[in-house]
Protein backbone atom coordinates (compact mmCIF):
# COMPACT_ATOMS: atom_id res chain seq x y z
CA UNK A 1 0.00 0.00 0.00
CA UNK A 2 2.92 2.20 0.97
CA UNK A 3 4.34 1.40 -2.62
CA UNK A 4 1.53 2.30 -4.31
CA UNK A 5 0.32 5.55 -2.57
CA UNK A 6 4.01 7.21 -3.28
CA UNK A 7 3.45 5.96 -7.07
CA UNK A 8 -0.83 7.19 -7.37
CA UNK A 9 0.45 10.12 -4.86
CA UNK A 10 -2.17 9.22 -2.99
CA UNK A 11 -3.37 9.49 1.01
CA UNK A 12 -3.47 6.49 2.67
CA UNK A 13 -6.06 5.92 5.31
CA UNK A 14 -6.28 3.92 7.82
CA UNK A 15 -9.61 3.60 9.92
CA UNK A 16 -10.59 1.58 12.81
CA UNK A 17 -13.28 -0.51 12.91
CA UNK A 18 -15.62 0.07 16.02
CA UNK A 19 -15.50 -2.21 19.30
CA UNK A 20 -11.47 -2.86 17.93
CA UNK A 21 -8.84 -0.33 19.45
CA UNK A 22 -9.65 2.72 20.87
CA UNK A 23 -12.51 2.80 18.94
CA UNK A 24 -15.13 1.53 21.82
CA UNK A 25 -19.05 2.60 20.93
CA UNK A 26 -19.82 2.75 24.98
CA UNK A 27 -16.14 3.29 26.60
CA UNK A 28 -16.07 0.28 29.38
CA UNK A 29 -19.87 -0.96 28.76
CA UNK A 30 -19.13 -1.50 25.18
CA UNK A 31 -18.28 -5.71 25.71
CA UNK A 32 -20.31 -5.78 28.74
CA UNK A 33 -23.91 -7.61 27.05
CA UNK A 34 -25.22 -7.82 23.69
CA UNK A 35 -27.44 -5.02 23.73
CA UNK A 36 -23.89 -2.51 24.00
CA UNK A 37 -22.52 -4.93 21.44
CA UNK A 38 -25.39 -4.27 19.04
CA UNK A 39 -23.63 -2.27 16.28
CA UNK A 40 -20.44 -4.70 16.25
CA UNK A 41 -21.34 -5.58 12.36
CA UNK A 42 -19.83 -5.43 9.07
CA UNK A 43 -23.09 -3.62 7.85
CA UNK A 44 -22.31 -1.09 10.57
CA UNK A 45 -18.62 -1.32 9.90
CA UNK A 46 -18.99 -0.31 5.69
CA UNK A 47 -21.60 2.69 6.64
CA UNK A 48 -18.72 4.14 8.97
CA UNK A 49 -16.26 3.96 6.38
CA UNK A 50 -18.81 5.43 3.74
CA UNK A 51 -19.54 8.25 5.96
CA UNK A 52 -16.02 8.97 6.96
CA UNK A 53 -14.89 9.13 2.92
CA UNK A 54 -17.58 11.34 2.71
CA UNK A 55 -16.17 13.75 5.56
CA UNK A 56 -12.32 13.14 3.86
CA UNK A 57 -14.13 14.55 0.19
CA UNK A 58 -15.53 17.82 2.33
CA UNK A 59 -12.01 19.10 1.85
CA UNK A 60 -11.80 21.27 -1.34
CA UNK A 61 -8.16 19.37 -2.24
CA UNK A 62 -10.15 15.82 -2.00
CA UNK A 63 -13.71 16.57 -3.83
CA UNK A 64 -12.49 15.30 -6.83
CA UNK A 65 -10.40 12.56 -5.45
CA UNK A 66 -11.44 8.90 -6.44
CA UNK A 67 -11.37 6.63 -3.55
CA UNK A 68 -9.92 2.80 -3.62
CA UNK A 69 -10.95 0.23 -0.73
CA UNK A 70 -8.34 -1.97 0.14
CA UNK A 71 -8.04 -4.55 2.83
CA UNK A 72 -6.60 -8.21 3.82
CA UNK A 73 -8.59 -11.45 5.48
CA UNK A 74 -11.32 -9.85 7.54
CA UNK A 75 -10.75 -6.27 5.84
CA UNK A 76 -10.13 -7.63 2.31
CA UNK A 77 -14.13 -8.73 2.64
CA UNK A 78 -15.17 -5.31 3.79
CA UNK A 79 -13.07 -3.76 1.08
CA UNK A 80 -15.10 -5.80 -1.92
CA UNK A 81 -18.95 -5.73 0.07
CA UNK A 82 -17.66 -1.79 0.55
CA UNK A 83 -17.84 -1.67 -3.14
CA UNK A 84 -20.72 -3.73 -3.64
CA UNK A 85 -22.59 -1.59 -1.38
CA UNK A 86 -21.16 1.73 -1.86
CA UNK A 87 -20.23 2.13 -5.71
CA UNK A 88 -20.85 5.67 -5.71
CA UNK A 89 -18.32 6.27 -2.61
CA UNK A 90 -15.37 4.00 -3.53
CA UNK A 91 -14.66 3.49 -7.50
CA UNK A 92 -13.04 0.00 -6.75
CA UNK A 93 -11.48 -2.13 -4.06
CA UNK A 94 -8.54 -5.00 -3.62
CA UNK A 95 -9.55 -7.87 -1.71
CA UNK A 96 -6.67 -9.75 -0.96
CA UNK A 97 -6.99 -13.51 0.45
CA UNK A 98 -11.12 -12.16 1.32
CA UNK A 99 -13.50 -15.41 2.27
CA UNK A 100 -16.41 -13.84 1.07
CA UNK A 101 -17.66 -17.68 0.22
CA UNK A 102 -17.03 -19.44 3.33
CA UNK A 103 -20.61 -19.46 4.34
CA UNK A 104 -23.52 -21.38 4.23
CA UNK A 105 -22.81 -24.40 1.90
CA UNK A 106 -20.85 -22.63 -0.88
CA UNK A 107 -17.77 -24.07 -0.62
CA UNK A 108 -16.99 -27.55 1.00
CA UNK A 109 -16.34 -26.83 4.60
CA UNK A 110 -13.31 -28.91 4.64
CA UNK A 111 -11.42 -27.37 1.83
CA UNK A 112 -9.54 -24.93 4.75
CA UNK A 113 -7.84 -27.98 6.36
CA UNK A 114 -6.70 -29.44 3.44
CA UNK A 115 -4.90 -26.42 1.96
CA UNK A 116 -2.73 -26.74 5.57
CA UNK A 117 -2.17 -30.21 5.30
CA UNK A 118 -0.96 -29.86 1.51
CA UNK A 119 1.80 -26.98 3.21
CA UNK A 120 2.92 -29.27 5.87
CA UNK A 121 3.04 -32.20 3.20
CA UNK A 122 5.17 -30.65 0.23
CA UNK A 123 7.03 -28.54 2.99
CA UNK A 124 8.93 -31.99 4.35
CA UNK A 125 8.42 -35.59 3.83
CA UNK A 126 7.03 -37.19 6.82
CA UNK A 127 5.43 -33.66 8.08
CA UNK A 128 1.91 -33.91 7.49
CA UNK A 129 2.08 -37.84 8.51
CA UNK A 130 3.59 -36.69 11.89
CA UNK A 131 0.90 -34.21 13.15
CA UNK A 132 -1.78 -36.79 11.52
CA UNK A 133 -0.44 -39.34 14.28
CA UNK A 134 -0.16 -37.02 17.21
CA UNK A 135 -3.65 -36.81 18.28
CA UNK A 136 -4.39 -40.37 18.54
CA UNK A 137 -0.67 -40.15 20.56
CA UNK A 138 -2.18 -37.40 22.82
CA UNK A 139 -4.93 -39.58 23.58
CA UNK A 140 -2.94 -42.68 24.29
CA UNK A 141 -0.67 -40.12 26.85
CA UNK A 142 -4.20 -38.13 28.38
CA UNK A 143 -5.32 -42.00 29.19
CA UNK A 144 -3.73 -41.85 32.50
CA UNK A 145 -2.84 -38.60 35.33
CA UNK A 146 1.45 -39.70 34.44
CA UNK A 147 0.53 -39.17 31.04
CA UNK A 148 -1.33 -36.01 31.09
CA UNK A 149 1.54 -35.07 33.81
CA UNK A 150 3.96 -36.08 31.40
CA UNK A 151 2.41 -33.79 28.11
CA UNK A 152 2.23 -30.71 30.89
CA UNK A 153 5.90 -31.51 31.34
CA UNK A 154 6.72 -32.19 27.90
CA UNK A 155 5.20 -29.25 25.85
CA UNK A 156 6.52 -26.92 28.94
CA UNK A 157 2.82 -25.76 29.37
CA UNK A 158 2.65 -22.76 31.71
CA UNK A 159 -0.99 -24.47 33.27
CA UNK A 160 -0.49 -28.21 33.44
CA UNK A 161 -3.28 -29.64 32.15
CA UNK A 162 -5.98 -31.62 34.90
CA UNK A 163 -8.77 -33.06 33.12
CA UNK A 164 -9.68 -34.06 29.58
CA UNK A 165 -11.79 -31.17 29.32
CA UNK A 166 -7.86 -29.60 29.24
CA UNK A 167 -6.43 -32.36 26.57
CA UNK A 168 -9.76 -31.06 24.36
CA UNK A 169 -8.43 -27.36 24.35
CA UNK A 170 -4.70 -28.38 23.98
CA UNK A 171 -5.60 -30.10 20.90
CA UNK A 172 -7.40 -27.50 19.76
CA UNK A 173 -4.50 -25.12 20.26
CA UNK A 174 -2.20 -27.38 18.12
CA UNK A 175 -4.66 -27.06 15.04
CA UNK A 176 -4.77 -23.41 15.54
CA UNK A 177 -0.97 -23.59 15.55
CA UNK A 178 -0.32 -25.52 12.33
CA UNK A 179 -3.47 -23.31 10.76
CA UNK A 180 -1.95 -20.10 11.49
CA UNK A 181 1.66 -20.99 10.18
CA UNK A 182 0.38 -21.81 6.99
CA UNK A 183 -1.34 -18.55 7.26
CA UNK A 184 1.94 -16.80 7.79
CA UNK A 185 4.12 -18.71 5.77
CA UNK A 186 6.58 -15.96 4.16
CA UNK A 187 9.26 -16.48 1.94
CA UNK A 188 11.49 -14.45 4.64
CA UNK A 189 11.37 -13.50 8.36
CA UNK A 190 8.08 -11.98 9.40
CA UNK A 191 6.18 -11.17 12.69
CA UNK A 192 2.59 -10.77 11.60
CA UNK A 193 1.40 -13.11 14.32
CA UNK A 194 4.87 -13.99 16.25
CA UNK A 195 8.31 -13.28 15.54
CA UNK A 196 9.24 -16.43 12.83
CA UNK A 197 11.59 -17.21 10.39
CA UNK A 198 11.28 -17.38 6.51
CA UNK A 199 9.40 -20.11 5.07
CA UNK A 200 8.70 -21.24 8.76
CA UNK A 201 6.94 -25.01 7.50
CA UNK A 202 9.53 -25.73 6.10
CA UNK A 203 11.80 -25.09 9.47
CA UNK A 204 8.82 -26.62 11.19
CA UNK A 205 9.04 -29.92 9.17
CA UNK A 206 12.58 -30.67 10.11
CA UNK A 207 11.64 -31.62 13.45
CA UNK A 208 9.02 -34.01 12.23
CA UNK A 209 10.75 -36.24 9.69
CA UNK A 210 9.86 -39.45 11.44
CA UNK A 211 5.92 -40.59 11.21
CA UNK A 212 7.01 -43.93 13.26
CA UNK A 213 8.45 -42.79 16.14
CA UNK A 214 7.12 -44.14 19.74
CA UNK A 215 4.56 -42.34 20.81
CA UNK A 216 6.95 -39.58 23.91
CA UNK A 217 9.22 -38.98 20.91
CA UNK A 218 7.12 -38.40 18.31
CA UNK A 219 5.38 -35.93 20.93
CA UNK A 220 8.68 -34.63 21.80
CA UNK A 221 9.17 -33.51 18.04
CA UNK A 222 6.13 -31.86 17.96
CA UNK A 223 7.07 -29.12 20.66
CA UNK A 224 10.02 -28.73 18.92
CA UNK A 225 7.92 -28.02 16.16
CA UNK A 226 5.62 -25.47 17.63
CA UNK A 227 8.81 -23.86 19.57
CA UNK A 228 9.34 -22.39 16.10
CA UNK A 229 5.96 -20.63 16.15
CA UNK A 230 5.64 -19.74 20.27
CA UNK A 231 9.36 -19.53 21.18
CA UNK A 232 11.55 -18.51 17.94
CA UNK A 233 13.31 -15.75 19.74
CA UNK A 234 14.01 -17.65 22.52
CA UNK A 235 12.36 -15.61 24.98
CA UNK A 236 9.22 -17.45 26.08
CA UNK A 237 9.66 -19.09 29.57
CA UNK A 238 6.26 -21.61 29.27
CA UNK A 239 3.50 -22.40 26.43
CA UNK A 240 0.55 -20.41 27.70
CA UNK A 241 -2.73 -22.68 25.64
CA UNK A 242 -5.29 -20.40 26.98
CA UNK A 243 -3.88 -17.66 24.83
CA UNK A 244 -4.65 -18.30 21.15
CA UNK A 245 -2.34 -18.86 18.73
CA UNK A 246 -3.00 -15.79 17.30
CA UNK A 247 -1.19 -13.22 19.97
CA UNK A 248 -1.51 -10.11 18.28
CA UNK A 249 -4.70 -9.76 17.06
CA UNK A 250 -7.51 -8.39 19.02
CA UNK A 251 -9.78 -11.70 18.57
CA UNK A 252 -12.57 -10.69 20.86
CA UNK A 253 -14.44 -8.77 18.81
CA UNK A 254 -14.28 -11.36 16.22
CA UNK A 255 -15.35 -13.97 17.98
CA UNK A 256 -18.64 -12.03 18.41
CA UNK A 257 -19.07 -11.44 14.96
CA UNK A 258 -18.50 -15.39 14.45
CA UNK A 259 -21.22 -15.60 16.63
CA UNK A 260 -23.69 -13.09 14.98
CA UNK A 261 -22.98 -12.95 11.25
CA UNK A 262 -19.66 -14.18 10.31
CA UNK A 263 -20.74 -18.18 10.54
CA UNK A 264 -18.37 -19.68 8.66
CA UNK A 265 -18.50 -23.50 8.61
CA UNK A 266 -15.29 -25.67 8.94
CA UNK A 267 -14.80 -29.84 9.14
CA UNK A 268 -12.20 -31.87 8.99
CA UNK A 269 -12.01 -35.68 8.12
CA UNK A 270 -8.58 -36.98 9.13
CA UNK A 271 -7.98 -38.81 5.84
CA UNK A 272 -7.69 -35.66 2.82
CA UNK A 273 -5.83 -33.47 5.63
CA UNK A 274 -4.06 -34.51 8.87
CA UNK A 275 -6.45 -33.09 11.72
CA UNK A 276 -8.91 -35.23 13.97
CA UNK A 277 -11.90 -35.52 12.25
CA UNK A 278 -14.65 -32.95 13.34
CA UNK A 279 -17.74 -32.65 11.68
CA UNK A 280 -19.56 -28.67 11.61
CA UNK A 281 -22.18 -29.12 13.98
CA UNK A 282 -24.35 -25.90 13.77
CA UNK A 283 -26.39 -26.74 16.95
CA UNK A 284 -22.93 -26.84 19.47
CA UNK A 285 -21.60 -24.16 17.95
CA UNK A 286 -25.05 -21.93 18.76
CA UNK A 287 -24.84 -23.31 21.96
CA UNK A 288 -21.20 -23.00 22.61
CA UNK A 289 -22.28 -18.45 21.13
CA UNK A 290 -25.56 -18.88 23.43
CA UNK A 291 -23.02 -19.76 26.50
CA UNK A 292 -20.41 -16.98 25.61
CA UNK A 293 -22.46 -13.94 24.62
CA UNK A 294 -25.88 -14.63 24.84
CA UNK A 295 -26.47 -14.80 21.13
CA UNK A 296 -27.59 -16.75 18.69
CA UNK A 297 -25.84 -17.28 15.08
CA UNK A 298 -27.26 -16.35 11.45
CA UNK A 299 -26.19 -18.42 9.06
CA UNK A 300 -27.26 -17.54 6.34
CA UNK A 301 -27.00 -13.70 6.69
CA UNK A 302 -24.38 -12.73 5.32
CA UNK A 303 -25.16 -14.27 1.84
CA UNK A 304 -28.43 -12.67 2.71
CA UNK A 305 -26.81 -9.11 2.73
CA UNK A 306 -23.81 -9.47 -0.08
CA UNK A 307 -25.04 -11.98 -2.51
CA UNK A 308 -23.26 -14.87 -1.67
CA UNK A 309 -22.26 -16.00 -5.24
CA UNK A 310 -24.22 -14.30 -7.27
CA UNK A 311 -21.89 -11.02 -7.31
CA UNK A 312 -21.32 -10.44 -11.26
CA UNK A 313 -23.67 -7.22 -11.07
CA UNK A 314 -21.13 -5.35 -8.87
CA UNK A 315 -17.66 -3.95 -11.05
CA UNK A 316 -14.46 -3.03 -10.35
CA UNK A 317 -12.69 -5.75 -7.89
CA UNK A 318 -9.69 -7.71 -7.28
CA UNK A 319 -9.73 -10.96 -5.67
CA UNK A 320 -5.84 -11.86 -4.87
CA UNK A 321 -5.65 -15.40 -3.15
CA UNK A 322 -2.44 -17.20 -2.50
CA UNK A 323 -2.17 -20.97 -2.88
CA UNK A 324 -0.91 -21.39 0.52
CA UNK A 325 -2.98 -19.76 2.18
CA UNK A 326 -5.69 -21.73 4.16
CA UNK A 327 -8.51 -18.62 3.42
CA UNK A 328 -8.31 -19.11 0.17
CA UNK A 329 -10.57 -22.11 0.45
CA UNK A 330 -13.50 -19.27 0.90
CA UNK A 331 -12.21 -16.79 -1.96
CA UNK A 332 -13.22 -16.17 -5.39
CA UNK A 333 -10.44 -18.13 -7.53
CA UNK A 334 -12.00 -17.54 -10.84
CA UNK A 335 -12.14 -14.28 -12.50
CA UNK A 336 -16.45 -13.31 -12.61
CA UNK A 337 -16.36 -10.83 -15.07
CA UNK A 338 -13.76 -8.24 -17.12
CA UNK A 339 -13.80 -6.04 -13.88
CA UNK A 340 -14.34 -8.77 -11.23
CA UNK A 341 -10.79 -10.06 -11.18
CA UNK A 342 -9.35 -13.35 -9.47
CA UNK A 343 -5.51 -13.02 -9.03
CA UNK A 344 -4.15 -16.32 -8.10
CA UNK A 345 -0.18 -15.97 -6.35
CA UNK A 346 1.98 -19.41 -5.90
CA UNK A 347 3.89 -19.84 -3.30
CA UNK A 348 1.68 -16.77 -1.71
CA UNK A 349 0.33 -17.30 2.41
CA UNK A 350 -2.36 -14.33 3.75
CA UNK A 351 -2.11 -11.26 1.84
CA UNK A 352 1.56 -11.62 0.78
CA UNK A 353 0.26 -9.17 -1.58
CA UNK A 354 -0.27 -6.17 0.79
CA UNK A 355 3.32 -6.51 2.49
CA UNK A 356 5.78 -4.18 1.81
CA UNK A 357 8.00 -5.55 -1.19
CA UNK A 358 10.87 -7.69 -0.01
CA UNK A 359 14.34 -8.80 -2.11
CA UNK A 360 12.72 -12.57 -1.53
CA UNK A 361 9.35 -12.06 -2.61
CA UNK A 362 8.75 -14.66 -5.36
CA UNK A 363 7.97 -13.45 -9.19
CA UNK A 364 4.26 -14.13 -8.69
CA UNK A 365 3.51 -12.19 -6.39
CA UNK A 366 5.52 -9.55 -8.19
CA UNK A 367 3.27 -9.73 -11.20
CA UNK A 368 0.41 -9.59 -8.69
CA UNK A 369 1.33 -6.36 -7.69
CA UNK A 370 1.81 -4.98 -11.05
CA UNK A 371 -1.36 -5.88 -12.09
CA UNK A 372 -3.69 -4.86 -9.66
CA UNK A 373 -1.43 -1.10 -9.95
CA UNK A 374 -2.21 -1.68 -13.70
CA UNK A 375 -6.52 -2.41 -12.57
CA UNK A 376 -6.15 0.94 -10.03
CA UNK A 377 -4.56 3.18 -12.44
CA UNK A 378 -7.42 2.32 -15.11
CA UNK A 379 -10.21 2.69 -12.22
CA UNK A 380 -8.67 6.22 -11.79
CA UNK A 381 -8.72 7.11 -15.32
CA UNK A 382 -11.86 6.09 -15.96
CA UNK A 383 -12.88 8.57 -13.07
CA UNK A 384 -11.22 11.34 -13.87
CA UNK A 385 -12.95 10.27 -17.35
CA UNK A 386 -16.26 10.96 -16.20
CA UNK A 387 -15.26 14.09 -14.26
CA UNK A 388 -13.84 15.25 -17.30
CA UNK A 389 -10.11 15.71 -15.73
CA UNK A 390 -7.26 14.19 -17.19
CA UNK A 391 -4.41 12.26 -15.87
CA UNK A 392 -3.96 10.10 -12.49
Amino acid sequence: MWDIAEELRALLVFAEHRYYGESMPFGNLSYSDPKHLNYLTSEQALADFAVLIRFFKKNPDATNSPVIAIGGSYGGMLAAWLRMKYPHVVVGALAASAPIWQFEDLVPCNLYYQIVTNDFKESGAGCDESISKSWSAINRMAGSDEGIRWLSNAFHLCSPLKCKDDVAAFKNWLSETWVNLAMVDYPYPANFLEPLPAWPIEVVCSFLKNPKLEDKALLQNIFQAINVYYNYTGDTPCLNTSQTAVGSLDDLGWSYQACTEMVMPFCSDGVTDMFEPQSWNFEAFSEECYKQWGVRPRPSWITSVYGGKNISSSSNIIFSNGDLDPWSAGGVKESISESLVAILIADGAHHLDLRSNNAYDPKSVLDARALEVSYMKKWIQEYRKQLGVNGL
